[in-house]
């Protein structure tokens, strides 16, 4: 099993990627700490589980301390829609807060028990809508993950030297259901899904399973040579 004696903390593990990757964790005979500010979502999941608000700092850091992971996996987001027009300041500082500065603080917090055990990999979610390419009606979004983007890189390269491993994961359209939540929000469900469906370049969305199995590869000691890099896991959408 290639995660077989590593102890991992996931954030959002309740449903869509989170879920995924906590599953395929477990499945590689990690020790996973799965966290969800909505505890029930994190049923039927076979490890340490409990609700946490991200946003909170001090239950973040003691959680993560408490867990003493060898990898973080930064998976709690929301997707705001609009353009910076319809944009409000409130939008603003809630993506930065829960998109940014929880990964922000995860890492501060779990820093410094890598460094004392002499490594660790992090991992966090980033998306393909935003450094990487524009989606229509992504501003809020697209910019929260930009900067996760380059906080991944800035703290890789601090610590490249000290055994740690810092990488992003930048997925396109993925199936979850924050997916199906936003195309219903736009007032037909059908029509919105033919369009997300149709700017894919392999003519489908991807899955959870796809996202988590990338997920597994950063946290394993497979890719003990990569840190640093956002891994675009979109379908060929940002190749044009």
């Amino acid at each position: 099993m290639r995660l077989q004696g590593k102890r991992a903390f996931i954030t959002a593990a309740g449903q869509g990627i989170g879920r995924a990757i906590a599953e395929h964790y477990i499945r590689e005979g990690a020790s996973v700490t799965a966290t969800d500010l909505k505890a029930d979502l994190l049923d039927g999941l076979h490890c340490t589980h409990f609700a946490l608000d991200v946003m909170d700092k001090a239950a973040l850091t003691q959680a993560i301390e408490d867990a003493a992971p060898d990898i973080l996996v930064n998976c709690a987001g929301f997707v705001h829609g609009g353009t910076i027009l319809e944009a409000t300041d409130e939008d603003f500082e809630y993506a930065m807060l829960l998109n940014v500065r929880s990964q922000f603080h995860a890492m501060q917090a779990v820093l410094p028990g890598m460094l004392a055990r002499g490594g660790g990999a992090i991992v966090n979610v980033a998306s393909v809508a935003g450094s990487i390419l524009a989606a229509p009606g992504r501003c809020i979004y697209g910019t929260s993950k930009a900067a996760v983007i380059g906080l991944t890189k800035s703290v890789a390269k601090d610590y490249v030297t000290q055994g740690i491993r810092v990488n992003s994961i930048c997925p396109g359209t993925v199936d979850s259901p924050s997916l199906h939540d936003r195309l219903r929000a736009t007032g037909d469900y059908d029509a919105a899904k033919t369009a997300f469906i149709a700017r894919q370049p392999m003519g489908r969305i991807g899955t959870p399973e796809e996202v988590a199995l990338l997920a597994v590869y950063l946290g394993s000691d497979e890719s003990s040579f990569t840190t640093g890099h956002n891994h675009v896991i979109d379908g060929g959408w940002a190749n044009g």
